[in-house]
């Protein structure tokens, strides 16, 4: 039954939502074998041996939201809050564009200092020096206005995971006043604005079932993104999740095989977090379809303080050190660190 859904999955890049449970209660380790099989398959199709390297600049920890999963989190008053300053980030920047990172990532919580002005102003910057490189922000939610602004000066991509398809499951992992419509009303203004738009979700957080990570498999094969960020839920010390189970890397690596048969051309990352519950996750998830690392070119004093989650990895290391890391890592396996844009092409 179940290499019958994996069949179908190939052959029409997509299921229905009760096949996508199914093909998840009831995955073995022969069928996440052949689903990654075929999702590398697929993937080499399109991109060969090619791993996409993105450089992360941490820009902010400070964050008006109050997730409850997230170590950030307004009310985790042991966070040690900091701020990089626009020059410093540009300094990052323009390091990274030194060791030949041709995509820059300005992540953070949802920092009210960094308006629409000084955003702009950055970005403005950040093109004026490098207009040869991406530049993708993930900075939470914002309005049509903002985005459009953003877009307006130069901004290429923006992340923005939804975190769940399940409006019910949304509301367990936010407080009140944050909306699942919100978060979707984002994702589809970004859209229609013209950023390659990334969403993506937890993997195993608390009270997650099998139904829910379908409705997240089938709203992927809806939207299709240009990226998806996936990666196991790990908890936090000072959050109320604290003493919640981690996912794993095996659901994670067979959802990644998943999503990659779902929509073949798609940016997906081996992220952090998979490297943070397994030495070689973020291996596994190349192996398993994924095609982007994320190496961290934010100062090294300010690393360990962008902690969403417990025991992040890639905290010390300077930004050479981490990129020439993962070039190591992925060539072990077969695959090469490109450092192009990477933007997402089309398929075969």
């Amino acid at each position: 039954m179940i290499d019958t859904l994996v069949d179908k999955l190939w052959a029409q890049h997509g299921l229905e939502e009760a096949e996508y449970a199914r093909l998840i209660e009831q995955r073995t380790d022969e069928s996440a074998a052949l689903l990654a099989q075929r999702a590398d398959a697929v993937r080499r199709k399109i991109y060969g041996n090619a791993v996409f390297v993105r450089g992360l600049i941490e820009i902010s920890n400070i964050c008006k939201n109050d997730c409850l999963y997230c170590g950030i989190r307004r009310s985790n008053a042991n966070c040690s809050r900091y701020r990089l300053t626009p020059e410093s980030i540009l300094d990052c920047a323009d390091e990274g564009y030194a060791l030949g990172f041709r995509t820059f990532v300005l992540q953070g919580g949802e920092d009210a200092w960094f308006t629409d002005e000084r955003l702009c102003a950055l970005i403005g910057e950040l093109k004026t020096r490098h207009p040869d490189c991406a530049v993708t922000l993930s900075l939470g939610e914002r309005s049509h206005a903002s985005y459009a602004a953003l877009r307006a000066t130069g901004a290429d991509r923006y992340l923005l995971r939804h975190e769940t398809a399940d409006r019910a499951h949304y509301e367990t992992l936010h407080p009140a006043e944050m909306s699942y419509d919100n978060r979707m009303r984002c994702l589809r203004d970004l859209r229609e604005l013209g950023y390659q738009v990334g969403c993506g979700f937890m993997v195993g957080s608390p009270r997650q079932t099998a139904a829910e990570l379908a409705k997240d498999l089938k709203f992927i094969e809806s939207f299709r993104p240009d990226m998806c960020g996936i990666g196991p839920f790990v908890p936090h010390r000072d959050t109320p999740f604290r003493g919640e189970s981690a996912g794993t890397v095996e659901l994670t690596c067979f959802l990644l095989s998943v999503i990659r048969l779902i929509h073949p051309p798609v940016l997906l990352p081996a992220t952090t977090a998979l490297g943070t519950i397994d030495p070689r996750g973020r291996e596994k998830g190349i192996l398993a379809g994924a095609n982007v690392v994320m190496p961290n070119l934010s100062p090294v004093n300010v690393r360990k303080k962008y902690e969403l989650y417990d025991n992040k990895i890639c905290t010390g290391e300077e930004s050479a050190q981490c990129k020439d890391c993962l070039n190591d890592r992925m060539r072990g396996i077969g695959y090469e660190i490109v450092t192009d844009r990477g933007d997402i092409r089309k398929p075969y």
